[in-house]
């Protein structure tokens, strides 16, 4: 049963996007983190155009990030404080990253500057999950359970000025951080179409020493504001929003969370950072050889008014 995606002009099997958004949702669910970052390369291989699969994913993190805001906010467990400077910095991030987005697009090069940062960051990331799941399994194993170690160390920026005290997740440290924190998770969400949070929670984790229990809701809370933003202005700047698509893949993903929720309550914490760390090396492996492969036709034509 094909739909035709307006923005994206191409013809894709209703059921097919369905299950796609069901699939992520499902990951999503197991392993405690937003689809984004999978959701938008999984687009681009079905032949959805770069630019389209990054704004209408962006619009999709949206629904996913309030509903988990309510919950933990329910719990006392959002630092707004923190959450508004992390929010600040994150909104002039993405203003100027969907700026530079317009750029790219005019230039030609967009798709390009997609797909190597997902190589490069996805890349990255998946590997040091996977290490990180492999040391923790066998620690466990050695030890007949997990060692906790040090949660951040004081480092230079700990010295920096503007310091601010953040009495609802104990901390007295320099508003510039969680700023600049910000600022670079709000030009990633313009780029690669993802709320970010694979990046904001370890480095509010590791480098702010956020306690675990607020950092979820506090960048969730940041993600809901700078991924509207991203949304509105890539579609006012850019026109790349495929609000028909995002409705379909927001459907899959809200029923396959529900599931891989249950799923991921069951199964240990250390096998399921090595087993999404080896899920994002084959997503990255799978760009990287689109890169290398030659594409089937060299030259494109496109017509202009």
């Amino acid at each position: 049963m094909q739909i035709y995606l307006p923005i994206a002009e191409i013809s894709v099997d209703i059921i097919l996007l369905l299950a796609m958004g069901g699939g992520v949702g499902l990951l999503s669910g197991i392993f405690g983190v937003g689809g984004g970052f999978l959701m938008t390369p999984i687009l681009i291989f079905v032949g959805v155009p770069p630019a389209v699969a990054v704004a209408t994913q962006a619009n999709n993190v949206i629904a996913s990030s309030v509903s988990g805001v309510f919950a933990h906010w329910k719990r006392g467990n959002v630092d707004f404080l923190m959450g508004w400077i992390l929010l600040i910095g994150g909104f002039i991030g993405s203003t100027l990253g969907v700026g530079l987005f317009t750029f790219l697009k005019s230039l030609g090069q967009i798709d390009l500057v997609i797909n190597l940062s997902y190589v490069i960051f996805l890349g990255t990331i998946g590997l040091l999950m996977m290490l990180e799941g492999i040391k923790a399994v066998f620690r466990r194993r050695k030890s007949g359970g997990a060692s906790r170690g040090k949660l951040h160390e004081h480092n230079w920026f700990h010295g920096l000025p503007l310091k601010m005290r953040f009495r609802k997740s104990r901390l007295y440290i320099s508003a510039l951080l969680p700023f600049g924190i910000g600022f670079f998770v709000g030009v990633l969400s313009a780029i690669m179409g993802v709320g970010g949070g694979f990046i904001l929670v370890p480095a509010m984790i590791y480098m702010l020493g956020m306690p675990t229990a607020m950092v979820i809701g506090t960048s969730l809370f940041q993600i809901i504001f700078v991924a509207a933003n991203v949304t509105f202005l890539q579609a006012a700047q850019n026109q790349t929003v495929d609000v028909v698509l995002a409705l379909l893949l927001l459907v899959g993903s809200v029923l396959g969370a529900q599931v891989g929720t249950r799923i991921g309550a069951k199964m240990q914490g250390d096998w399921l950072r090595l087993l999404l760390g080896i899920l994002v090396v084959m997503v990255c492996g799978k760009l990287f050889l689109d890169l290398l492969i030659e594409p089937a036709d060299l030259y494109a034509l496109e017509m202009t008014e």
